[in-house]
């Protein structure tokens, strides 16, 4: 069985994809660029994609293609509707992150709480030394302990998130954007999204991207928050109304944020977050929330088992 990796360097270097390669003959490609997916695909039946667009022309056009899996839980990419058409099945994989992000959210969140970097610079490059104290109280930072913290998304890392947030100290509730979501309503408050943004010290983001979600938080929704409020986004790009968010931070309407995923991924020079009066209230992390070590080898796992629980016709 021929199976192709369109974009298997987005999974990295430092962890083996042997699990795949044991179920047939395995072709990786580092990136596949638009136009390239028909050619690469070929006659193979099966094919992992993390971000590479197939569509239902690319489908037309590979009349062996069975099963696409996508390395990751998003779909955004993928033409399902389509897919279930031509009896193409789609799987992606869901839960192998959820410690990773959660992580990730928490180290945005103690950067910019802590001022971890400033105290280290502050070491290294000799004020330490030269001033002469003990300590330094010149860059206070503050407790999570007794704040508030509102989740967008009370799924499986937002429930993780929570409990972090519990064992910090900090009081939970959550915002369902579907409108139906109570399964946590036994643990945590479930709120409106006006009250979780007026109310909340921090707000975390942990909902996919669709029609309730794209640019849910976006001008009006930043100017209600509080003036302390640090929004942190590990959830999706296209989520914050990012030039909205740029504005807010240099206009003091909120406090800070921390960004791990963007509207387009990488984002351009001229991007409003590189273009700030005040970048110290940014923290950026180029989309790596979902990709420790750990959670990396999960999802290579779990993408042989989605191939080897399908039926593939030779």
């Amino acid at each position: 069985m021929n199976i192709v990796f369109l974009d298997a360097s987005t999974l990295g270097n430092d962890v083996s994809l042997d699990p795949i390669a044991a179920l047939g003959n395995l072709t990786c490609y580092s990136n596949t660029d638009n136009g390239q997916q028909v050619e690469r695909i070929g006659n193979a039946p099966v094919v992992i994609t993390n971000k590479v667009k197939i569509d239902a022309e690319i489908m037309d056009a590979c009349p062996h293609l069975q099963l696409i899996c996508v390395a990751g839980t998003g779909t955004d990419n993928i033409d399902k509707e389509y897919a279930a058409k031509k009896n193409i099945i789609v799987k992606n994989v869901a839960g192998y992150s959820t410690q990773s992000v959660a992580q990730t959210t928490f180290a945005l969140l103690l950067e910019i709480y802590n001022h971890t970097s400033y105290f280290n610079q502050y070491v290294h490059n000799g004020d330490y030394s030269r001033n002469g104290l003990y300590t330094c109280t010149s860059h206070p930072f503050v407790e999570l302990y007794g704040k508030r913290m509102g989740i967008i998304g009370m799924g499986n890392i937002g429930k993780q998130v929570a409990q972090i947030a519990l064992a910090f100290g900090m009081e939970v509730c959550y915002y369902s954007t579907s409108g139906h979501n109570n399964s946590a309503t036994q643990s945590f408050k479930r709120v409106e999204l006006a009250e979780m943004l007026s109310t909340c010290d921090v707000i975390s983001i942990h909902a996919p991207k669709n029609e309730q979600t794209t640019n849910l938080i976006a001008a009006k929704e930043l100017s209600i928050m509080k003036p302390t409020a640090v929004l942190l986004n590990t959830g999706r790009g296209g989520i914050v109304n990012e030039t909205d968010l740029a504005y807010a931070l240099d206009h003091e309407a909120i406090a800070a944020a921390g960004i791990d995923v963007f509207a387009k991924e990488p984002f351009a020079f001229d991007h409003p977050f590189l273009n700030m009066k005040h970048p110290e209230k940014l923290i950026l992390t180029p989309h790596i929330a979902w990709s420790s070590r750990e959670a990396r080898i999960r999802l290579i796992q779990s993408i042989a088992t989605n191939i080897q629980t399908s039926t593939i016709h030779e």
